[in-house]
């Protein structure tokens, strides 16, 4: 691969891996199933590397990139329009304007809490990681720790509270930057 192409793949693959996450929820709630969206992901992966334009910001591409799923998602829905489960055009376009729309308050608002995540004392990001990771039993995790049940909700609760005022600060200033 040319230096070129290689910068270019290089810039593509950021740009696509800033804006997957809300590309594949886009895409998701177009479609029925996990597996159609997977199916119009990778379609749209790919549309979007044949067709991408390397002067493109990461703005720009996030419209460009929500546009391609738009119409691939579409495309499906057509190919697919004898099944009874699907929603008509015009609400799946609702539901994608929409959730177009909302997507950057989205964005804005999971990188105050990521901030607000990383400003928590050390004991404080353990605590949380091991009440929310998966499978986890907050009674189990409360007679580990030699704590009541009572105790570690509070305790969670005190830093949920915390987490929304950090954030709240976070998204006014980015509001007023």
């Amino acid at each position: 691969m040319e230096k070129l192409d290689r910068e270019q793949h290089d810039q593509f693959l950021r740009l696509f891996m800033e804006h997957e996450e809300m590309l594949r929820l886009f895409v998701r709630s177009l479609l029925f199933s996990m597996e159609e969206s997977r199916e119009v992901m990778q379609e749209v992966a790919i549309v979007l590397w044949r067709k991408f334009d390397g002067s493109l910001d990461s703005t720009s591409f996030r419209r460009w990139a929500f546009g391609v799923a738009r119409m691939e998602a579409l495309a499906f829905r057509r190919d697919r329009a004898r099944d009874r489960h699907l929603f008509g055009d015009d609400v799946a376009e609702l539901l994608g304007h929409t959730i177009q729309d909302e997507s950057a308050g989205l964005e804005c608002e999971r990188n105050a809490l990521e901030t607000c995540v990383r400003k928590l004392r050390p004991d404080q990001r353990e605590l949380l990681q091991s009440a929310y990771q998966p499978g986890a039993n907050l009674k189990d995790l409360a007679q580990k720790l030699g704590w009541t049940s009572m105790t570690l909700y509070k305790k969670l609760h005190r830093i949920r509270l915390q987490l929304m005022e950090c954030a709240q600060r976070e998204l006014a200033a980015e509001e007023y930057s």
